[in-house]
């Protein structure tokens, strides 16, 4: 086991990394109003030696980006880590701070873009920008076989980035895409909003876990 939250060569970009103006403009800006945040690319967490890569988006505003540590900080990993340590993907306890000592084993997660967007919505452009740094991560975990998709925007993102036709894999939740060496899964993000709405619940996260596990033979 391997616990990171730090970079992985490559696979992380800078501190002040400056290929999106938009991103940087706003980071630059977040820093002025909270200079007590992280207000950096947020590294990838886990386990580089699992078997299991979770996509997000990118950082929320005052999850990820506040606290350095993806899904740290707000409802999203609430609910994520809550998920993960039920299915033995964590141990440990969280408590929505990166010290509190929750440490991954045969996972990974990560976000296709590592800096916080205006409004949580990364254009294009940023997408395609940061793809060198998710096939990084890729790349720099040697067992990997499944890749769990938070949301449909991560989905698609994905897709381009491993070069999938989007039309021959249509977002569904908890639904698997055969890819070339591995399985996409999908799921419905674990927003607040998504739960509150009733589109989400506990049970149907679960059912998505419950997927990977049989996948991974990781059933008890």
């Amino acid at each position: 086991m391997s616990r990171a939250t730090t970079g992985f060569g490559t696979a992380e970009p800078a501190a002040d990394c400056p290929a999106c103006p938009r991103l940087v403009a706003f980071r630059h800006d977040v820093r002025s109003l909270h200079p007590g945040w992280h207000n950096a690319p947020v590294a990838s967490f886990g386990d580089t030696s699992g078997q299991l890569l979770i996509v997000g988006l990118a950082p929320g505003m005052k999850g990820a980006n506040r606290t350095g540590r993806p899904f740290t900080g707000d409802y999203a990993g609430d609910l994520l880590y809550k998920t993960l340590i039920s299915h033995r993907f964590a141990s440990g306890v969280y408590d929505a701070r990166p010290d509190d000592g929750l440490e991954l084993a045969d996972c990974l997660i990560t976000n296709a873009v590592r800096c916080l967007p205006p409004q949580n919505k990364p254009n294009g452009a940023e997408i395609k920008a940061c793809r060198p740094f998710l096939l990084a991560t890729m790349a720099g975990m040697p067992n990997l076989r499944a890749v769990l998709a938070l949301g449909r925007i991560a989905h698609e993102t994905f897709l381009s980035t491993v070069g999938a036709r989007r039309s021959a894999h249509p977002f569904g939740h908890n639904c698997a895409h055969e890819l070339d060496g591995l399985t996409l899964f999908d799921s419905y993000h674990c927003s607040r909003y998504n739960t509150n709405t009733g589109r989400l619940t506990e049970m149907m996260f679960n059912d998505v876990f419950d997927a990977i596990d049989r996948f991974l033979g990781r059933q008890d």
